[in-house]
């Protein structure tokens, strides 16, 4: 094992608090497969993680190339996990490309698992090396375990009689058989996997198994002297009860089904592939018992004005999509407003704008949520901070947009959508069922038929059509502020604005209080965040308090309308700071809507912020603080997963 861990073994007991692992390789070597199932050996061992699949934006890059790698983070061990960690201890790397992007990352003192079988002279070309980085000393000051795993592999399978391109896929079975070695882990559930996925070719199984086995066996054999340990890693503590390994599209899709039974609602979702949404419409596409459509649409615009038409005919309207697929969304958004039917619209936000970094993180789309669409076209915004997190704000913007009667904006990201986490199953009967309520009877004087009356919360009535002296029209041109009827006349667009627009802003009168996630309420410095910033931010503000340093973390979810007390928290704090994957659009909101002199921390590189770059920005705050020593010594870490460079031919 590298330096970094084995010392800290032996001070330990050979009992690591956490361990970051990353595995990189060509987009073809399987690494994800490999990272995925590296996760379900940690789940089963009982340790918390936290993961990050990282894919090139290319959908078949050339192999080899530095464009085309693809690489899985996984920070795991016996204490509580908030992110997928700054730096790794063990770096994987099948082949140069995929040493070169990643190596920087590395901690000092960290491993490096080469596969020498790839470090070829052309494909040393590929990743721009002019020599050998395990031959030139460059990488001295890291230990350095090569050996050429695509031989061992090979002769690991051949009884099996496969190809030589096919015997190679089994490269990645081979690794994670010396990675579940090396970290103590059962093989029997993975060897079941292989069983069940190649059901159809047990000449594959027994060849992927072999594999296997071959690189556990081979690091109970190798004498590999101090370079490599068996580390075992505690169980984390937990409460009792049931728990599974979750992604956040599968939140998303899971809360999204929660939520339409708890409104006592069939859903229907329409949705267009676009990256890194269409997990969510593959998901539900499963989820068909519990009364879900869905409906792959032959565009955006398409997705969301099907899910606009379920809405109407009485059923929750779901739809999902990226930034860009968003954007085409807009004006059917606005129809939804207009005509005041619930939906359900998700954002996976990544990088832009326009096409932008596809398979890379952002949190760039946070006005588009909040502004983007013509007129005032005001719809509730809630942001996802984890992928467990997801689930319980998904049923949050469907409880919004059936009592509301408006349209609700689901943010996560990239990296939400994309990690995983440990999820304890929640008890059903904790959560509280809001069923939806439609329209039986006419409602206006003398028997009249008032669509656009208000209850007490603002909403309009829902009405199902075809229900028997019910008739009514709805559209997008304007209304009548109670018939419903066309009427553009001044008065009535702007006491129709004025409605929207109050029944949006009462929405914060049924979220909760906006409460502080760590520290206290009042002080020098609180970091506010939103979204996914949340690990790395609670990581950083704990161990800045661990320093003596006056600092608070708050959270929010609800992002419009916010929370009813945000604005009179944030004043009790000195000092204001926003970390963001953004050129800083919340810092801007609630600069506009409280007037704190709120500072960014702003982020817009495809990659998630690490502790580090957030510890450092809290403790150069301190250094300016009388009486307070900083973080002087505290270093930035820029490297992160993966720091691909832009080399292409």
């Amino acid at each position: 094992m590298a330096t970094q861990l084995a010392e800290r073994a032996a001070t330990t007991s050979n009992h690591p608090e956490s361990v970051v692992v990353r595995f990189a390789g060509d987009s073809g070597d399987g690494m994800q497969l490999t990272g995925g199932q590296f996760t379900l050996s940690s789940a089963l061992t009982g340790n918390d993680f936290a993961t990050f699949p990282d894919f090139p934006a290319e959908i078949r890059a050339p192999q080899g190339t530095l464009f085309g790698v693809s690489a899985f983070q996984i920070n795991f061990g016996s204490t509580d996990i908030e992110t997928a960690g700054d730096a790794p201890d063990v770096l994987v790397a099948m082949n140069p490309a995929a040493l070169k992007t990643n190596v920087g990352a590395l901690k000092p003192g960290g491993l490096i698992i080469a596969d020498t079988g790839e470090f070829t002279k052309r494909n040393l070309e590929k990743a721009k090396y002019d020599a050998s980085p395990i031959d030139d000393g460059s990488l001295a000051k890291w230990k350095v375990l090569a050996f050429d795993i695509s031989a061992l592999t090979l002769e690991s399978v051949k009884p099996f009689g496969l190809g030589n391109k096919e015997a190679l896929r089994c490269k990645n079975m081979w690794t994670l058989g010396l990675a579940l070695w090396m970290f103590d882990r059962d093989r029997a559930p993975l060897i079941d996997w292989l069983n069940a996925k190649f059901r159809k070719n047990p000449t594959l199984a027994e060849a992927n198994i072999a594999a296997l086995n071959a690189g556990h066996a081979y690091g109970e054999t190798a004498e590999l002297g101090g370079q490599l340990h068996k580390v075992h890693l505690d169980p984390v503590p937990s409460p009792a009860g049931l728990y599974r390994t979750i992604t956040g599209a599968e939140a998303v899709a899971l809360g999204l089904v929660a939520g339409a039974q708890l409104a006592d609602l069939p859903m229907f979702f329409g949705g267009y592939p676009i990256t890194p949404a269409s997990s969510i419409l593959h998901y539900l596409v499963g989820l068909k018992e519990f009364g879900v459509t869905t409906f792959q649409a032959e565009d955006e615009i398409a997705a969301i004005a099907a899910a606009i038409g379920a809405s109407y005919a009485g059923k929750l309207g779901v739809t999902s999509s990226s930034g860009p697929g968003i954007a085409l969304k807009t004006e059917a958004m606005g129809l939804a407003v207009m005509t005041e039917l619930p939906l359900v619209i998700v954002n996976s936000q990544r990088g832009g704008p326009s096409t932008g970094l596809p398979t890379k993180t952002e949190q760039s789309d946070l006005y588009q949520a909040v502004y983007g669409r013509n007129g005032d076209t005001p719809i509730p915004v809630i942001a996802a901070c984890s992928p467990g997190d997801a689930f319980e704000c998904a049923i949050e913007a469907v409880r919004i947009a059936t009592q509301f009667m408006t349209p609700v904006i689901l943010l996560t990201d990239g990296y939400i959508a994309n990690a995983a986490e440990p999820w304890a199953v929640p008890d059903p009967d904790t959560f509280t069922p809001f069923p939806a309520r439609f329209l039986q009877v006419p409602n206006g004087p003398d028997g009249s038929l008032l669509p656009y009356a208000r209850d007490d919360k603002g909403a309009r009535p829902w009405i199902k059509p075809g229900t028997p002296g019910l008739m009514h029209r709805i559209g997008g041109i304007e209304k009548n502020p109670g018939t419903g009827n066309l009427d553009y006349s001044p008065g009535s667009h702007q006491a129709m604005t004025d409605a929207r627009k109050a029944k949006v802003d009462g929405v914060a009168k049924s979220i909760p209080a906006q409460d502080v996630a760590l520290g206290q309420s009042g002080g020098k410095l609180a970091v506010v965040g939103w979204g996914s910033t949340f690990g790395p931010i609670h990581q950083a503000v704990r161990r800045a308090r661990a320093k003596g340093l006056d600092v608070s973390h708050v959270h929010v979810r609800h992002i419009w309308p916010l929370p009813e007390n945000l604005g009179d928290l944030l004043r009790a704090y000195d000092k204001i700071l926003v970390p963001e994957m953004n050129t800083g659009q919340f810092k801007t909101l609630l600069r506009d809507q409280y007037l704190v002199d709120a500072q960014p921390l702003t982020k817009v590189s495809g990659q998630p912020f690490a502790i580090a770059e957030i510890e450092e920005a809290i403790a150069t705050y301190f250094d300016h603080v009388p009486g307070n020593a900083g973080g002087d010594d505290i270093d930035a870490n820029p490297a992160q997963l993966p720091s691909i460079e832009s080399s292409n031919p």
